[in-house]
């Protein structure tokens, strides 16, 4: 596997944990176990991703996050929790999944992982919390279902075939833009209604 399809992953990956983290971390073990993503040996430790233990608690975490993000409210208190938990994780899997050949790239990879992670997980929390205005729970449950096939599918994806992992981030991210962007021009809107011309804000 050559550098730019492992980048791509580790992009890939990262930005999906914003979404879904511990589902990201069990595909990784997965992965890991099955021998796609090879671990380099000065991150020999993180192999713990493949424990069978920490899979199995990332699966009941995964499990609990799928319900969680199905309640309205409920999974804007989920996501406020994972705020700093979701970078967290982001940083860590780049760092599993990136070969670098000097500590430079691991820092490198560390603060894009994590920063890719705050992003996406900012673009989820944002949308979520403009879906959760809406007074019916169809459309809250439709966005997360959504989310959650979306992030499975492109998931393995980035793992079975990585020379489309690169793709995969850079739609991902320009996703991530444009909902940060919905989510405040909504949210502007919401509370600028009712007001008069006079009292509404300058721009």
């Amino acid at each position: 596997m050559g550098i730019m399809e492992i980048i791509g992953i580790a992009g890939s990956v990262s930005l999906l944990s914003g979404w879904r983290l511990y589902l990201s971390v069990l595909a990784t073990g997965i992965a890991m176990q099955a021998g796609v993503v090879p671990l380099p040996e000065h991150l020999e430790s993180l192999q713990i991703l493949a424990n069978p233990w920490v899979m199995g608690v990332a699966g009941l975490a995964a499990v609990c996050e799928f319900f969680a993000d199905k309640v309205a409210w409920l999974d804007t208190l989920w996501d406020t929790v994972h705020t700093l938990i979701r970078p967290i994780g982001g940083a860590l899997l780049a760092l599993a999944i990136v070969d670098p050949s000097d500590p430079a790239t691991q820092v490198i990879a560390f603060i894009l992982g994590g920063g890719g992670a705050l992003l996406s997980h900012g673009g989820k929390a944002g949308a979520r919390a403009v879906v959760n205005t809406s007074p019916e729970p169809v459309t809250n449950v439709a966005v997360s279902t959504v989310e959650d096939v979306a992030t499975a599918g492109l998931l393995y994806a980035a793992y079975e075939y990585p020379y489309w992992a690169g793709g995969i981030a850079m739609v991902l991210l320009v996703l991530t833009i444009w909902l940060l962007m919905l989510a405040r021009r909504i949210i502007k809107q919401i509370f600028s209604f009712g007001k008069t011309p006079r009292e509404l804000p300058p721009a």
